[in-house]
This record gives structure tokens, sequence and C-alpha cells, in this order.
């Protein structure tokens, strides 16, 4: 995990147990303090997972582009290779 994913994860573990104090502490029945954590929570967790399948899908993305720069920078040194080949054969051409 990198450090802006534990910077998220810190921020928003901060931000649940300010809300899960702030209910426990208000003065409203227990029914519906209840009622709102499973609610928050719920919601919570759908954003969560939405925030991690466009990460993954972000990485995944982030991979091609990878791959694709990674074949073209082959292709490239297999034709710089091919290049330098020919003119050492014709500099060996025309010195021997």
């Amino acid at each position: 995990m990198n450090t802006k994913s534990k910077v998220v994860l810190g921020i928003l573990g901060a931000a649940a147990a300010g809300v899960v104090i702030g209910l426990l502490i208000a003065p409203e029945k227990g029914s519906d303090i209840r009622k709102k954590l499973k609610k928050t929570a719920s919601g919570w967790a759908d954003e969560l997972s939405h925030l991690f399948v466009r990460g993954k899908a972000a990485a995944e993305d982030a991979a091609a582009a990878a791959d694709e720069v990674k074949d073209k920078a082959r292709q490239e040194a297999r034709h710089a290779r091919s290049a330098a080949e020919d003119k050492v054969n014709k500099l060996k051409e025309t010195l021997g």
C-alpha cells in the first residue's frame, strides 16, 4: 500500500471515529443512533468499494500503458541495433 493510500485511509478512519463518537454522545435514543450508524456505515462501505474499483481500473490502465511504452522501447532498440549493425558491416566492407 502506498503512502497516499495510507493517508486517505487514515483520514477516513479518523472521520469515522469522530462521527461514531459524536453519535454516541448525542442526546438521542439508542435505537435512533444505531439506525444512523448503520446507514452511515453502509454509505461509507459503498463509497469505499467504488473508490477501490476506480483505483483498480486506473492501475490496470497504467499497467497497460507501461506495457505499451515497454514494447515501443524494445522495438526502437531493435531498430537502432539493426541500424548500427548495418553501419558496422558497411564500414567493414569499405575497410576490408
